[in-house]
């Protein structure tokens, strides 16, 4: 069964608002002017600094830090900004599929769009300590989000029975988080090169193995 405050079964057209049930707006707790600056400058392979944006919207920095936050926490919000867009992209594009299938399409579909995306590249390469913490850290804006996503999907594919598992939907996601992170940033953590097609075979080893569905009957 789903996990308890799991999503409700909902009709392959609404799936996008289960999996991503923010939507895909820009975060209403930053002024649309600023978010809109930053997203830009982000966008535009920039490295974001806060006394430029402040400077680029004709205000004080310390008006920018009230109603933005840190650089940290801004560039939070426009890699989760991003990240929701891409799964709603990859929630669409998957609706043909079920079960394993689904669940692997979309996380191989979200790893290929990083992998591929040149903003974020230049992000982590420019400035990899921040990079890190923002996109793996247990505490980020886009970490939670994307993890949370994962939990939705997984349990949106297990209430419409087309995947079956004893095992609890939080430490499949984490477990599969992991791996996302270990091969889609090897070259930072572990001086490796990056290898999505050995993640997305991982992963998908694992959830088919963990489909009772699949199993044989004895």
């Amino acid at each position: 069964m789903p996990r308890p405050g799991a999503p409700e079964v909902a009709c392959y057209a609404d799936d996008i608002s289960v999996v991503v049930p923010e939507g895909t707006a820009a975060p209403a707790s930053i002024p649309a002017d600023v978010f809109a600056a930053a997203a830009d400058a982000y966008a535009a392979g920039h490295r974001l600094d806060m006394q430029s944006l402040a400077r680029r919207l004709g205000v004080g920095r310390a008006t920018l830090y009230r109603h933005a936050g840190n650089r940290e926490r801004l560039l939070d919000e426009v890699l989760w900004w991003r990240g929701r867009r891409l799964l709603a992209q990859q929630v669409r594009a998957t609706r043909e599929h079920d079960g394993v299938a689904r669940i692997t399409a979309v996380i191989v579909g979200v790893l290929r769009s990083i992998e591929r995306d040149r903003p974020l590249r230049a992000f982590v390469e420019t400035d990899p300590e921040a990079a890190l913490r923002i996109l793996t850290g247990t505490r980020s804006t886009v970490q939670r989000g994307m993890s949370r996503a994962l939990e939705n999907l997984i349990d949106l594919e297990r209430a419409r029975g087309a995947f079956v598992t004893d095992l609890d939907t939080p430490t499949l996601a984490y477990a599969i988080m992991r791996i996302c992170e270990a091969f889609l940033y090897a070259d930072l953590i572990a001086d490796r090169a990056r290898d999505i097609g050995r993640a997305a075979t991982v992963i998908e080893a694992l959830l088919a193995g963990l489909d009772l569905g699949r199993r044989p009957s004895r």
